[in-house]
């Protein structure tokens, strides 16, 4: 069921999207499952479940850090990590950098904005997130790559509410490239969509959805 649930999708986000398979929770089986199957980027929530599952897993996987991430915790994903989908504050960049320079690498890294109703949703407003690559662009962390936004959209059934969190989304990542990233070709990923609103976010210009239980089946 997941390989054919990984095509399923797949065949319907087109070419233009890229699929992260959200893996939080799941035994490695069914990793390995989806592994098999030609799925090769992964996302996990929690920095320990991650680091084990990069231990115990094929070594040509791509690693997403999707969950909210500590400063004391950077250290055990900086020689691996593929990407991380919540940067939310410069100090967290700034230790990011410092790991990347430890390890000798450049570390991908989206922003992530606040687009949601919910208060408990992590996230930069506008304000906030022009600051932080502001003083990103004044003293530039050469171990780190930003490389777009992600965001996550209310849990709300209200398709129209969804689609207007998206669009804020790529509005806002529209006016980033233009204002400070028109040179970056490595400024072009928006992360948002889930596996109740992915279908959504490509139509509104995703490059990066994080599907879960639509792959694994619920928890």
């Amino acid at each position: 069921m997941i390989v054919a649930n990984i095509q399923k999708i797949n065949q319907e986000i087109g070419s233009h999207t890229r699929l992260i398979a959200v893996s939080k929770t799941k035994p490695v089986e069914a990793l390995l499952e989806a592994y098999q199957g030609g799925q090769r980027i992964f996302g996990e929530n929690k920095v320990q479940e991650l680091v084990s599952k990069e231990l115990a897993l094929p070594k040509d996987i791509e690693w997403h850090l999707i969950g909210h991430l500590q400063s004391n915790k950077v250290k055990y994903i900086a020689p691996f990590i593929a990407m991380i989908h919540s940067v939310d504050s410069f100090k967290l960049l700034e230790v990011i950098n410092k790991e990347g320079e430890k390890n000798n690498r450049i570390i991908p890294c989206l922003l992530q904005v606040f687009i949601a109703t919910e208060e408990t949703k992590f996230g930069l407003n506008q304000e906030e997130l022009i600051e932080l690559i502001e003083n990103f662009q004044s003293s530039p962390c050469k171990h780190v790559q930003i490389c777009g936004l992600m965001g996550m959209a209310s849990n709300v059934a209200s398709e129209s509410q969804i689609r207007t969190e998206f669009k804020s989304l790529k509005s806002l990542f529209d006016k980033m490239k233009a204002s400070y990233f028109a040179n970056d070709n490595s400024f072009k990923e928006i992360s948002m969509g889930m596996s109740s609103d992915y279908k959504i976010a490509c139509e509104e210009g995703a490059t990066l959805i994080r599907v879960g239980s639509t792959i694994f089946g619920g928890r």
